[in-house]
C-alpha cells in the first residue's frame, strides 16, 4: 500500500485532527446570535449556556486521559482514527438534537474525539518530524485549529442567513443543524487518509519493530536511503534512549512521579493551563457577546474578522518558531496579552454602563453611543487574538509535545492536555456567568492570569529549539536555570558528522537492535541495511 513520505504533507494532513477542535469551537459561537438557536433551546444564557458549551471540553478531558492507552498500545495513527469515529458519532447526535440534553450528549462524544486528537496529533507530528522543523510542523496543529474555527464560522454565518437572517423570529432550525452536520466531513477525510500514512518511527521502535522503524525514518529523513548518516544517527539516539528507559522498568504513569520527570509534567500541564487562562476562550466561544456589548456593527460580521486574523497571524509563528524559540514566545506573548486585557477592561469600566434595555438581552454591560471607545475595544480584541495566534497558540502545543522522554511521551502529553481541557471546561462554563455578573472585571482577572504566566515561564521554561526529542533529558536535567542561555549544539548533529567521517560505524538492527559486547563498552560495526521497499 502507498505510504506518504513528505514530512510537510504528512504533518499538514494529520493536523486535520486539530481542525476538528476548531470546528467545534465555532460551531457553538456561530449559533449563539441566531434566533433559531435561541428559540429552539429556550434562549440559554449564563450558566445554562455555559453548561452546553462546557460539555465538549468535559468530554475532551476524558478523551485526553484515555488517549495514551490507545496510542501506546495500538499506535498514534490508530488512536487518531478512533477519534475520527467518535467525532462522526458526536456530530450526528448534535445535528439531530431535540433538546439540550441530546445536544450536550453529542458535544461530550465529540469532545472525546477532540481530547484524543489534541493529545496525539502533537505527539505524532513531533515523532515524525526532524528537529530542524519540529516546531514548525507541530505548530500546524494550531493553524489547523484556526482554519477549523474560520471555516465552520463562515458555514455558520452562511447558514444564519436562512429564512430572513439571524434576527428573523421564525428562522428555520437548519440555521444550526446544517453546520453541525457538515462538520463531520473532515473526520471522514482524515480517517481514510490515515491508512496511507506511516506509523510513528519512535512508536515502532518502542514495540521492537526496528526494521519498520528504520524504513520509515529512511523515507522521512533520508530520501529512502537506509544507510543515510542521519538515519543511522537517529536510530542510535532512539535505541540508546529506549535502552536507558527500559532499565528503569517503571509503568508510564508511575514514571511521571519521578522527581526529574515530575517537574516536566508540572511544566507541561502549566503551559496548557496558562494557554486557557490567557482568556482565549472568552474571545473564541463568546466573541459575539463581546461584540454585542460594544454595540458597533453586526456582531456576527465583526466577530468574523477576528477569525480571519487568527488564521493569518498563526502563519508567521509556524515559519519562525524554530528560529525565535519557544521561550520568548511564551514570555512576551503573556506579557502583551496582560497589557491588552488591562486596557480593554479599563475602557469598559470608565465608559461602560449597565444595560438599560438599549442593548442585546444577552449582555448586562454595554458601551452606549461611543463609537471611538467601542472601536478601541474591538481593535484590542483583534490585537489580543493576533498576539495569541503568534505566540501561545502554536507554542503551547509544540512545547508540551517535545519535552518528555519517548516511553512516557503519550502519557505525559495526555496528562498535560487534560489540564488544558479541565480549564477549558471550567472557563467555558463560567465565562458567560462572569461576563453576565461582573462584566468588565472579567478582563482584569485574565490580565492577572497572563501576568502570572509570564513570570512562571520566565523562571521555569527551558528553551528546546534545535534539540532532538532524545536530548530533552540533557536540557531539563542539567541543573542549569531556565533563564541562563546554553549553547545550541545538538548531539545528533555531532553523531551524524562522526558517521559521515567514518569515525563511528552503526550496526543495523536485523532483526533487533545491536547489543553491547565485551564487558560494557559498546562496540558497533557497519552492516549494510537491506531495502524493505524492494522486497
Amino acid at each position: 500500500m502507498y505510504q506518504a513520505s513528505n514530512v510537510y504533507f504528512i504533518c499538514g494532513f494529520a493536523a486535520i485532527g486539530g481542525g476538528l477542535f476548531g470546528f467545534d469551537i465555532s460551531s457553538m459561537s456561530g449559533v449563539l446570535g441566531t434566533s433559531a438557536y435561541k428559540r429552539y433551546f429556550d434562549n440559554p444564557v449564563s450558566y445554562r449556556q455555559g453548561g452546553i458549551t462546557a460539555a465538549m471540553p468535559a468530554g475532551s478531558l476524558v478523551g485526553s486521559l484515555a488517549s495514551s492507552f490507545i496510542a501506546d498500545k495500538f499506535s498514534r495513527k490508530v488512536a487518531l482514527q478512533v477519534a475520527c469515529i467518535l467525532w462522526i458519532i458526536g456530530s450526528t447526535i448534535q445535528c439531530a438534537a431535540q433538546n439540550i440534553g441530546m445536544l450536550c450528549t453529542g458535544r461530550v462524544i465529540a469532545g472525546l474525539c477532540v481530547g484524543i486528537a489534541s493529545s496525539i496529533v502533537p505527539v505524532y507530528l513531533s515523532e515524525v518530524a526532524p528537529k530542524e522543523i519540529r516546531g514548525r510542523v507541530v505548530s500546524l496543529q494550531q493553524w489547523a485549529i484556526t482554519w477549523g474555527i474560520l471555516i465552520q464560522y463562515f458555514i455558520q454565518y452562511g447558514a444564519a442567513q436562512i429564512d430572513g437572517g439571524p434576527d428573523a423570529p421564525n428562522q428555520s432550525e437548519a440555521a444550526f443543524r446544517i453546520p453541525w452536520g457538515i462538520q463531520m466531513i473532515p473526520a471522514f477525510v482524515l480517517f481514510i487518509g490515515l491508512f496511507f500514512f506511516p506509523y510513528s518511527p519512535r512508536w515502532l521502535a518502542s514495540q521492537d519493530l526496528w526494521e519498520e522503524a528504520i524504513y520509515v525514518m529512511a523515507r522521512l529523513h533520508g530520501g529512502g536511503d537506509m544507510n543515510h548518516p542521519k538515519v543511522l544517527a537517529e536510530y542510535k539516539e532512539i535505541e540508546e534512549a529506549l535502552r536507558i528507559e527500559r532499565e528503569e522498568s517503571q509503568g508510564s504513569f508511575r514514571a511521571l512521579a519521578q522527581p526529574r520527570l515530575l517537574k516536566r509534567v508540572i511544566l507541561g500541564a502549566s503551559v496548557q493551563m496558562w494557554s486557557q487562562l490567557s482568556g482565549i476562550n472568552i474571545m473564541m466561544y463568546y466573541i459575539v457577546y463581546i461584540m454585542e456589548a460594544a454595540r458597533i456593527g453586526s456582531p456576527l460580521t465583526t466577530a468574523s474578522i477576528q477569525y480571519v486574523i487568527n488564521v493569518a497571524l498563526t502563519l508567521p509563528a509556524i515559519m519562525y518558531l524554530d528560529k525565535v524559540g519557544r521561550r520568548p514566545s511564551l514570555i512576551y506573548g503573556a506579557l502583551i496579552m496582560m497589557v491588552l486585557f488591562f486596557i480593554s477592561g479599563t475602557l469598559q469600566a470608565i465608559y461602560g454602563q449597565p444595560n438599560d434595555g438599549r442593548g442585546s438581552s444577552d449582555v448586562t454591560w454595554i458601551i452606549p453611543d461611543n463609537v471611538p471607545v467601542s472601536s478601541a475595544i474591538v481593535a484590542i480584541s483583534y490585537l489580543y487574538v493576533a498576539t495569541f495566534a503568534t505566540t501561545w497558540g502554536p507554542t503551547s502545543w509544540t512545547y508540551t509535545a517535545e519535552i518528555f522522554p519517548s516511553r512516557i511521551r503519550a502519557t505525559a502529553v495526555s496528562v498535560s492536555t487534560a489540564s488544558n481541557w479541565f480549564w477549558n471546561m471550567v472557563l467555558a462554563f463560567s465565562a458567560p456567568a462572569l461576563l453576565w455578573n461582573i462584566s468588565w472585571k472579567t478582563y482584569m482577572i485574565f490580565a492577572a492570569f497572563n501576568g502570572a504566566a509570564c513570570m512562571h515561564m520566565a523562571l521555569f521554561a527551558h528553551e528546546t529549539k534545535g534539540k532532538t526529542l532524545e536530548e530533552m533529558d540533557d536540557v531539563f536535567d542539567s541543573g542549569r536555570p531556565a533563564w541562563r542561555p546554553r549553547e545550541n549544539i545538538s548531539r545528533l548533529d555531532e553523531l551524524q558528522k562522526d558517521i559521515e567521517r567514518g569515525n563511528i560505524r552503526i550496526e543495523a538492527p536485523l532483526p533487533g537492535p545491536a547489543e553491547p559486547k565485551g564487558g560494557g563498552e559498546r562496540t558497533v560495526t557497519w552492516v549494510h541495511l537491506r531495502s524493505l521497499g524492494n522486497e
